[in-house]
């Protein structure tokens, strides 16, 4: 009496409940894996490796299409014995060459139970990887009436040769695994796709901001220029502070390019916070100056060294600060720098100013590499950049709650300065 797995695939007639429950519990293993690896290469292992299992062969191989060359090559190579990747380095077969050839010209799964008596067998795979191989079952990759490649299992286990249960249950594999070629091919373009456009967008918007600099140099020179062929001392002293500005937000964009492209080990070291804070501010002085804002420093919480890598965290420093000035009102603005060392030898630094705040719309972005608020006035970097600098150090920077403006809160680990340590 045939079960209803039978009725539903003839194929199975004859099976052991043995031989079906393996060929069942493969295929869901196979179909649960498609959803669960994204990675087509290590799906292809996977394919592979149940291939092997479901048709007790002693090897397995996946060969993917090269429509430019229309050939064929090895992408995985499974098995106990030979030299897999040399078929992977060397061998590549034309259409109709071998008994994948062969199976991938006619569309058709082809099985040999005996390749010595097969004179399309292709002996030089096996020259070339030192395997024996004596039967073979090959099936085409298919996505509708498009070739993706070949799955081939290799020697049946005990001398037999592959029966029609393995190759239907072969047939069902490489549906999958064509399947998941198709979809990890449509996914790395989409990728492709997005990077060219956050690529182009990037360039679009840091060009921008370099010519921005670069007008503001133009203008501050000729000025200059100017005030000396008239020998007008007052109009050159009154222009230099804007050239000033310009080399200066010049050489932040470009330590912010620096610190954000290359990935650094930091290098701690005991460092002066009050210093380095104190640097940073005198950094932002003329801007707010300029908005006639005020600054306060609380560092009470800091009574000696700490241990970071200076140069980065007064780059996050004054990032920080940059950012919070720009965003004070005309009248009234105020920024603050609150430093302590937690009790677990943190290093705590928070900055924050009076400005309108962040909206909650742009929150999620705030750290996005080029995502910046400020037009043409910005690179989209600092931030970036700044938590770049933080995570290399182990640490977090977030925006913290605020009752009014943005809060920045930097946690640096570790930073605690051991007496024996102090230089």
């Amino acid at each position: 009496m045939s079960t209803p797995l039978q009725e539903g695939f003839p194929w199975l007639d004859g099976a052991s409940h043995e031989d079906m429950r393996r060929a069942v519990g493969a295929l869901y293993r196979v179909h649960s894996l498609l959803g669960a690896i994204t990675d087509p290469d290590a799906l292809l292992v996977r394919i592979s490796e149940e291939s092997r299992t479901v048709a007790s062969a002693e090897a397995a191989s996946v060969m993917l299409y090269d429509a430019e060359t229309d050939e064929l090559y090895f992408q995985v190579a499974l098995g106990d014995s030979g030299d897999q990747d040399a078929l992977k380095r060397e061998v590549r077969l034309k259409m109709g060459q071998g008994i994948a050839g062969l199976a991938a010209q006619t569309r058709r799964a082809v099985s040999v139970p005996d390749v010595t008596k097969d004179p399309r067998f292709f002996s030089d795979a096996d020259a070339a990887s030192r395997f024996q191989t004596r039967s073979l079952l090959a099936v085409p990759m298919m996505d509708r009436d498009r070739l993706i490649g070949v799955l081939e299992v290799v020697n049946k286990v005990g001398g037999d040769a592959f029966s029609e249960m393995d190759e239907h249950v072969m047939a069902m594999f490489s549906n999958v695994a064509a399947t998941a070629m198709v979809n990890a091919r449509l996914i790395g373009q989409q990728i492709r796709n997005e990077r060219l456009a956050a690529i182009g967008e990037a360039i679009a918007g840091l060009t921008h901001h370099i010519k921005n600099i670069i007008t503001g140099l133009g203008s501050s020179t000729e000025l200059i220029q100017m005030a000396l062929d008239r020998e007008n001392t007052e109009m050159a002293l009154r222009t230099w502070p804007v050239l000033k500005r310009n080399v200066a937000r010049m050489s932040c964009f470009v330590q912010d390019m620096l610190a954000f492209a290359k990935p650094r080990v930091p290098v701690r070291r005991p460092a002066d916070l009050s210093a380095l804070v104190r640097d940073a501010a005198q950094s932002v002085k003329d801007a707010l100056t300029a908005r006639n804002a005020a600054l306060e420093l609380d560092l009470e919480g800091v009574s000696g060294p700490v241990s970071v890598d200076e140069d980065g965290i007064f780059r996050c420093l004054l990032n920080l600060l940059q950012n919070a000035v720009e965003a004070l009102p005309e009248t009234g603005g105020r920024v603050s720098v609150t430093a302590s060392v937690t009790p677990c030898g943190a290093l705590e630094i928070l900055v924050a100013d009076n400005g309108p705040g962040v909206p909650p719309e742009i929150r999620k972005n705030l750290f996005q590499p080029f995502f910046s608020t400020k037009g043409g006035r910005g690179t989209g970097l600092g931030l970036a950049t700044s938590e770049k600098i933080v995570k290399e150090h182990g640490g977090s920077l977030v925006l913290a709650p605020s009752v009014s403006g943005a809060c920045f809160r930097m946690l640096v680990p570790d930073a605690a300065v051991k007496s024996e340590d102090r230089e």
